[in-house]
């Protein structure tokens, strides 16, 4: 996209407005036959500001946005991009205010968002700032950003409209900053208690029955309809210390430790199965999801050994995500310790390639891992990668976009409810 382009959208403005019979198509014009390449933001407010408007459709509280052009120029300056592309992305508004450097805007809806345009406003928002329902009133707090944020949050929100891989980035780089928040949580074995307290408070608003057990297991139930129950599962554990004062460096979609390892091992499977329970809910999967967040996998599994077979007896599969590298599905370890059949394993496969992704493929060169745990109730049971490498060493690192495709194929496994009950 271009500047132009960009900088018109933030203001609630488009170049296909030149060709439109509304009546922001003069003011577009207007400013499109100027470069507008060092043009600023303030510098387009105050030209529209004088720009007399004709005809214009009245206030804003008084046109139904459904059926009317909206009254561009009764709006606050810093809103109207944002009023605009809601209105594009099928959320009509009533009214609007920037808060006048307040550090409060407030936009009146004539309906609420529906879960999955919430969720779209949630991945746009700019990480200054907050964003909550009132009745009908979004009200958008910027005290900490300014005006920049009102109008990159408008950015974004255009972006949606016109760009469909868009969405993509936004939940890529969203993710990736759920990543790194989880890396940087301590939890050595045996010393497991602050990422399980984390985890607990993420998990409580969502799950219906949510516990931690004698060994210090987070476990947990959610009821998603009648249809087979599924455990996903990964360890809280890391094999060393997190180095205090380490930073986190990227290069391009991978993360390492500037000192220390890592602690993708298994803060990326952490990070895989939360964002996965925020996605379930659009999913077709129909059935329960049990959790277990495990302690000392690190020195023996010794907290997967510890959960209680009343909490397993019912499971009909279960999902580790606890493997380095991409694209593989460990059905057993070493090659000689089945976890499931074939045919189970290949369940997944094709998961992949209803997913777009058809080079994940199943692998027997597995190691140790709670997988072996679960495999030895009975359960069907696979390890899958989930983007990091050289674990337990000062050189690992995560590619966090290969951690997002493993979403993507267990997202895929419960949309296509590929898991049978067992007999």
């Amino acid at each position: 996209m271009t500047n132009a382009t960009i900088l018109l959208a933030r203001h609630g403005l488009s170049q296909d407005d030149r060709f439109s019979k509304t009546h922001v198509s003069r003011l577009t014009k207007s400013i499109l036959q100027y470069p507008t390449n060092d043009w600023s933001d303030l510098r387009l407010i105050e030209w529209i500001q004088q720009v007399p408007f004709q005809d214009l459709p009245g206030r804003e509280a008084i046109v139904n946005p459904l059926t009317n052009d909206l009254p561009y120029q009764s709006f606050d300056p810093y809103i109207r991009g944002i009023v605009r592309w809601l209105n594009a992305l099928d959320i009509p508004t009533l009214s609007c205010c920037d808060g006048h450097a307040r550090g409060q805007a407030s936009i009146t809806l004539q309906q609420a968002p529906s879960l999955e345009q919430w969720q779209l406003l949630e991945l746009a928002l700019p990480q200054q700032m907050t964003m909550q329902l009132i009745h009908l009133t979004l009200q958008l707090n910027y005290r900490r950003s300014g005006f920049a944020s009102l109008l990159l949050f408008a950015e974004r929100l255009y972006r949606l409209t016109a760009d469909q891989h868009y969405l993509k980035t936004l939940r890529l780089e969203r993710f990736k900053q759920r990543l790194m928040t989880w890396l940087d949580v301590p939890g050595v074995s045996r010393r497991e208690r602050l990422v399980a307290m984390r985890l607990r408070n993420e998990l409580k608003p969502q799950t219906d029955f949510l516990y931690t057990d004698k060994r210090g297991n987070v476990l947990a139930t959610i009821t998603c309809g009648v249809g087979p129950t599924i455990l996903l599962s990964a360890h809280m554990d890391t094999i060393e210390l997190i180095e205090e004062g380490r930073v986190i460096l990227e290069d391009g979609t991978t993360l390492r430790s500037s000192s220390g390892i890592l602690g993708a091992d298994d803060r990326a499977g952490i990070t895989a199965i939360l964002e996965v329970l925020d996605r379930v809910q659009n999913t077709n999967f129909s059935g329960t999801l049990k959790l277990a967040f495990t302690v000392q996998e690190e020195i023996g599994c010794r907290g997967a050994e510890g959960i209680d077979p009343e909490f397993l007896h019912d499971v009909d599969a279960a999902i580790v995500v606890d493997r380095r590298g991409t694209r593989d599905i460990v059905t057993a370890c070493r090659n000689q310790i089945p976890f499931c059949t074939q045919e189970f394993g290949q369940l997944f496969e094709e998961a992949g390639r209803l997913a777009g992704m058809p080079d994940w493929q199943t692998t027997t060169n597995g190691g140790s891992s709670d997988t072996n745990v679960f495999a030895g109730f009975g359960i069907p049971s696979v390890n899958l990668s989930v983007g990091y490498r050289h674990e337990h060493t000062e050189h690992e690192t995560v590619d966090y976009a290969a951690t997002f495709e493993t979403v993507a194929l267990i997202e895929s496994v419960l949309h296509h409810q590929l898991i049978p009950l067992r007999s």
